[in-house]
């Protein structure tokens, strides 16, 4: 059925009539949604949303997170053909899941755009839907996380990253990737008791009472111990993951616009996500892929597993069960 499927299937991000299922179009061809989802702006009935939101004009060194959603999508199709590895089970077929697009905004009134994405992600949510966002830089986490506290008050929190994102900065007028997380903290919409952090490699020592479980943490202990950290920060609680792509090892993830050595392997990030199956998330992002400093496309790569294994974790407790 799928080798007649790759015959006929082009497009599906516009032709295909059910958001279920895998897709079987050329990798190389047709419009690329991601995981060839289809294009709609219809949430009815929809268990997941996937939107884009392509903004870089917060970042403090190398631009090009703009381009990130679409490379990402473009990356995405190597994916579509197979159930995300190592899950047991297919959230492409057992969830409704659609690509929702990019946010438009005014891309020369930067004070408006907080409030874009606010407004975007809580349109998501009213209609019933969660939403993955693929970014963009590091700032779009903070509109994102208020328009998530608005439904579920101050949120537990997962960061991977390289960065605390927790720098000092009171003017909340600032628009800044690197203090999105003290920001979100001060304002109470993330409650840092419930907030870890992993990865981390450079320093800042006012962590505002976030776990921090740094690279060489992750590196030591090793994955069952971190995934069992995370748990105990977390607990039952409404969680949402963001995972910046810098995370991730420059030897893993060039393409982003503040690379730090010493980071996770890719196989690492995979092993924690997996393994994280059961928490209550309720959404995430993946952002600062910065496809202008990686020719070879391996940090989309990256980021579109990262977005696909989120997809998997958001319907690990919202799957079908097993038939007995």
């Amino acid at each position: 059925m799928a080798l007649e499927d790759a015959k006929n299937q082009v497009d599906t991000a516009f032709t295909r009539t059910d958001p279920r299922g895998l897709a079987y179009e050329n990798a190389f061809g047709g419009a690329t949604s991601f995981l060839r989802r289809r294009y709609s702006k219809d949430l009815a009935g929809v268990d997941l949303a996937v939107t884009g939101v392509p903004f870089d004009q917060a970042v403090t060194h190398r631009p090009g997170t703009r381009f990130g959603p679409r490379a990402i999508r473009e990356a995405s199709t190597l994916q579509a053909f197979d159930a995300p590895y190592g899950w047991g089970y297919d959230p492409l077929s057992e969830l409704s899941i659609v690509d929702y697009g990019d946010l438009a905004f005014d891309y020369a009134h930067t004070a408006s755009f907080p409030d874009r994405v606010t407004a975007h992600i809580a349109g998501i949510l009213a209609a019933g839907a969660g939403a993955i966002t693929l970014g963009g830089d590091h700032f779009i986490t903070l509109p994102i996380l208020r328009a998530y506290a608005e439904t579920y008050g101050p949120m537990a929190l997962i960061q991977f990253d390289a960065h605390s994102d927790t720098w000092a900065d009171d003017d909340m007028s600032r628009i800044d990737h690197g203090t999105f997380l003290y920001k979100a903290i001060k304002t109470g919409v993330v409650d840092p008791a419930a907030t870890v952090s992993v990865g981390i490699r450079t320093d800042n020592p006012d962590t505002l009472g976030v776990t921090i479980l740094d690279a060489p943490f992750v590196h030591q202990a090793g994955v069952a111990d971190t995934v069992a950290r995370i748990r105990e920060v977390v607990g039952t609680r409404p969680c949402y993951i963001t995972f910046d792509i810098d995370a991730l090892d420059p030897a893993f993830a060039p393409g982003t616009g503040t690379p730090v050595w010493g980071g996770l392997a890719s196989w690492q990030a995979a092993a924690i996500l997996r393994d994280l199956a059961g928490i209550d998330l309720v959404g995430g992002d993946v952002v600062e892929v910065s496809p202008p400093y990686d020719t070879t496309g391996a940090t989309a790569i990256a980021g579109a597993h990262v977005a696909t294994e989120l997809i998997a974790l958001y319907g690990w407790s919202r799957r079908k069960p097993a038939a007995g």
